[in-house]
């Protein structure tokens, strides 16, 4: 028998799924994204998280969204080639998107993180491992749509995101970079709560 929390979580996964399926703007790659043959391939994170908080708030479907992100997990294959494949043949997929649609191999990301971003970071064991690691609790998210149903990837739930709480995940993220992101997003969903880096909670 489902616990009160199960229940609680599950009712949160329909209604993401309820929210990205209506959002006729990313409906489209949630759709259609296994067309692709790419293994484990999610739509996720800032999508996701700013059609809830659009809904939420009222905005336009396409409110503060500055890119479509789909990532999917393949360690057979870590070249940068195949990512690039990747990448065009899903944008020759979706051709007509209003965004840009940026698509990543979660398994090689540790190849080119470091001369990025400054900082060394081990190989993702698996897609639930890196979205693990995205920058916010709320932007941790993860969806694809199989033959017969959704599955939502949330490793640190759903609450944050329906609460409109924007929580600092600091497992890779720098502090700097939040600071950033929260400049950001203020700008465009101003009544959200903002917890600082330092928060105790």
């Amino acid at each position: 028998m489902a616990t009160t929390m199960d229940q609680t979580r599950m009712r949160s996964e329909q209604r993401l799924i309820e929210i990205a399926t209506g959002n006729p703007l990313i409906e489209p790659v949630l759709s259609h994204a296994q067309e692709l043959g790419l293994p484990d391939c999610h739509l996720c994170a800032g999508c996701l998280t700013q059609s809830v908080w659009n809904q939420r708030f009222g905005f336009p479907y396409g409110h503060g969204i500055d890119d479509i992100d789909l990532i999917y997990f393949d360690s057979s294959d870590l070249s940068e080639a195949a990512e690039v494949d990747a990448t065009r043949r899903a944008r020759t997929l979706f051709g007509d998107l209003e965004f840009r649609l940026d698509v990543k191999n979660e398994a090689r990301v540790h190849l080119w993180y470091e001369s990025k971003f400054g900082i060394a970071i081990p190989p993702y064991s698996s897609l639930e491992n890196a979205v693990a690691s995205f920058p916010t609790t709320a932007t941790s998210i993860a969806l694809r749509k199989t033959d017969a149903r959704y599955d939502v990837v949330a490793p640190y739930g759903l609450d944050d995101l329906f609460s409109g709480i924007v929580r600092p995940n600091k497992v890779l993220v720098t502090q700097a970079s939040y600071e950033e992101k929260v400049v950001r997003w203020r700008r465009h969903w101003p009544n959200l709560v903002y917890l600082p880096w330092n928060d105790p909670d």
